[in-house]
């Protein structure tokens, strides 16, 4: 089976979610993976990408998405001409983004069927493209199956399916593996190293994080970096009030987001609400300690990790999950693992679906109206 694997995005978690995913489908012996990026992706940038079968030409503002849009007459049938030389029988949505209309309308053209992998049901608070929801619902109404990365993700896909008649699949977020150096062992000359790492978000609890850290009180023993992209906020000025904390709000290249997590003993996801979490996923690969709400998908995809201590979303619990590792004492340097073989167990799992839908597919007279009932995989 010849699969593609598509993410048009440039940054973050989504083209290096297409990266790792395409390798893990490469690892078995009777598949094909192949890649699609965009040009302008900053994986290539990295040189981290050394083969993609199909770049695409994106945009990089919005006078160049306007420009792409007009093109589309032209780009889509090329694109559907790409496509069937690359002979694909199935194509992978890994993340949506804005220009995926081209891509579902000539994977149409082609008569090739698509997936879907959902990261997040619904907008979030402060997110820049909410639309991008509206048009990944659109996705999935063509596709031949829609991947849920985790449980709660799928129970939302399952209410927002009011017909019921879609096939939808439950998958899992692998660790991402970065190049992160382990620091030295943790209170090394007596300071824990607490990393808040992301876009820096309402809703990914910096109020709650501040409240914490006030209830803590100042402490010697207690460094705290908040690190990210996002609108100035009075959370974020309160921040940099605090004694022992220092706020850098900016993007982290990828190839920095290593060095980042690599000064931390610990990641602490105060979240008020959540999918999952590629910071938890990196940090996991990473084997720091996780401090982590339990909200939304996190307890699902935390459930297994030795390294988490779980709080509910309250600066009090926050403060004693916090407070636990300071009265740990010493921390063992963490040991970075070589990567598992948990994404090729996924990417297995996925495939055997592929396989399925791409037969369902094939032999059912209403394309992609699959059938009601929905599936869930067992947890990683």
């Amino acid at each position: 089976m010849k699969v593609l694997v598509w993410q048009w995005g440039r940054y973050g978690a989504g083209p290096l979610y297409a990266l790792e995913l395409t390798r893990a489908f490469s690892t078995h012996d009777d598949v094909q993976a192949l890649l699609s990026l965009s040009r302008g992706a900053e994986l290539f940038q990295n040189g981290d990408v050394t083969e993609c079968a199909l770049p695409v030409r994106t945009y990089a503002s919005l006078a160049g998405f306007a420009g792409r849009v007009a093109a589309t007459p032209i780009s889509i049938p090329w694109l559907a001409r790409e496509l069937r030389r690359l002979q694909v029988d199935i194509a992978v949505c890994a993340m949506p983004a804005a220009m995926d209309f081209a891509m579902a309308a000539a994977l149409k053209l082609a008569r090739i069927p698509y997936a879907i992998v959902v990261h997040e049901a619904d907008p979030h608070p402060g997110d820049r493209f909410p639309s991008q929801i509206m048009l990944q619902r659109w996705l999935a109404r063509g596709a031949v199956a829609t991947f849920a990365l985790s449980s709660f993700v799928a129970e939302r896909l399952r209410e927002q399916d009011k017909d019921g008649n879609r096939l939808l699949l439950r998958t899992s977020l692998p660790p991402f593996y970065q190049n992160t150096t382990s620091p030295t062992p943790g209170y090394q000359g007596g300071v824990l190293r607490l990393l808040s790492f992301g876009r820096l978000l309402s809703y990914k609890g910096l109020d709650l994080l501040t409240e914490s850290l006030v209830l803590l009180g100042a402490r010697q023993d207690l460094v705290v970096r908040v690190v990210g992209l996002g609108p100035e906020s009075p959370e974020l000025d309160r921040l940099r009030a605090l004694p022992g904390v220092t706020v850098e709000n900016g993007w982290v290249p990828e190839r920095d987001v290593g060095s980042v997590l690599g000064w931390a003993d610990a990641v602490i996801l105060p979240y008020r609400e959540a999918s999952q979490s590629g910071v938890a996923a990196a940090a996991i690969a990473a084997n720091r300690w996780v401090i982590s709400t339990r909200v939304g998908g996190l307890p699902e995809q935390l459930a297994t990790y030795p390294r988490a201590i779980m709080c509910d979303p309250a600066a009090t619990d926050l403060a004693r999950g916090i407070r636990t590792l300071l009265e740990r004492g010493n921390l063992p340097a963490p040991a970075v693992d070589e990567q598992p073989s948990v994404w090729k167990t996924v990417a297995a799992d996925m495939l055997d679906d592929l396989r399925r839908s791409l037969a369902m597919a094939t032999s059912s007279p209403t394309g992609a109206r699959l059938g009601s009932t929905p599936i869930y995989h067992r947890d990683r």
